[in-house]
């Protein structure tokens, strides 16, 4: 081996976050308006939350998962959305190796998380729609912490392989990162040996847990489908239809996003819509989930109400 390729292969200590690159004077305008998407977000989810927490008639498995999700947005935007300000204010902004890899497996983990929970509200939906004389007794309160519990440790242990292979690569020395914060595909870019094990973990992954936790999404919307079908009166299918209509919004703009950017084709050209791209599930949606929650659900909006009043 040459000495210009061990240096090229030099274990680094640290990544350079590009972020957007020049935005010719925007940097300011686009910051105000990032920063003021993210307190909306957390405000928003801190509100959903203890609303949840403080009103007794939202004690039912439905806003006790509801719950669980604004504490993991909360998570999710706090895991991104600071480091993307930063590197807003500065085009080059360091990211110790230890950080990076900090950053990468919470979110990696808080995404898996979400499908997972994603996947357990459709369930909850789908038995009080389709068999509403026993949503109590296999809904219980038991249940309901076993189903939470199971989707924060699911989620947080699903990518702990992938994290290990990521991060035990040796690096080119030219260490900069193309992003706004440590993703999978522009890491990937930088490893200078084999990623063969750790591409196919990632696929293994995606498949078992995202995609899986997707088809069991879809299998109890498709069962609810098919019972709202049944009801004769249209009174009846509207009202039936608006208690899954907020989280139904929800799974299709996180797995519309999701597809959107993983689905995008790799390569340099294509390098700045993927950053933009990105965008979608890393700011948009966590920002829209709580409106969502809270402007089609009467329940949250009385509840909130109550509260303030």
């Amino acid at each position: 081996m040459t000495n210009t390729e061990k240096e090229n292969m030099t274990r680094i200590s640290e990544f350079i976050l590009l972020g957007f690159g020049n935005l010719h004077g925007l940097q300011f305008f686009l910051f105000g308006i990032f920063l003021t998407i993210y307190v909306i977000t957390l405000m928003s989810n801190i509100v959903i939350l203890t609303v949840v927490l403080a009103d007794h008639s939202l004690h039912t498995p439905m806003y006790f998962f509801l719950g669980h999700f604004s504490l993991l947005e909360i998570g999710y935007t706090t895991t991104i959305e600071p480091m993307m300000l930063r590197t807003l204010l500065s085009a080059h902004e360091p990211i110790s190796f230890s950080a990076c890899a900090c950053q990468f497996s919470f979110f990696a983990a808080l995404v898996s998380t979400e499908c997972f929970f994603l996947a357990v509200m459709s369930y909850d939906r789908c038995i009080a729609i389709c068999n509403p004389l026993h949503y109590t007794s296999i809904m219980d309160h038991r249940d309901c912490l076993q189903l939470a519990g199971a989707s924060w440790m699911a989620g947080f242990l699903a990518p702990v392989l992938l994290k290990v292979l990521i991060f035990q690569l040796t690096f080119r020395a030219s260490n900069k990162i193309d992003h706004f914060f440590c993703d999978l595909k522009p890491i990937m870019k930088l490893a200078c040996t084999d990623t063969q094990a750790a591409e196919l973990t990632s696929f293994i992954c995606t498949s078992l847990f995202a995609f899986g936790s997707f088809l069991l999404t879809l299998a109890s919307y498709t069962h609810i489908i098919s019972t709202i079908l049944r009801i004769s009166s249209t009174t009846g299918k509207q009202r039936t239809f608006s208690t899954c209509s907020s989280h139904l919004t929800v799974v299709t703009l996180y797995y519309g996003t999701l597809g959107i950017v993983y689905g995008f084709p790799s390569g340099p050209r294509y390098e700045d819509s993927f950053k933009l791209l990105s965008l979608l599930y890393t700011v948009l949606t966590p920002a829209l989930n709580p409106n969502i929650y809270t402007l089609r659900n009467k329940d949250v909006k009385v509840a909130l109400r109550k509260l303030l009043l």
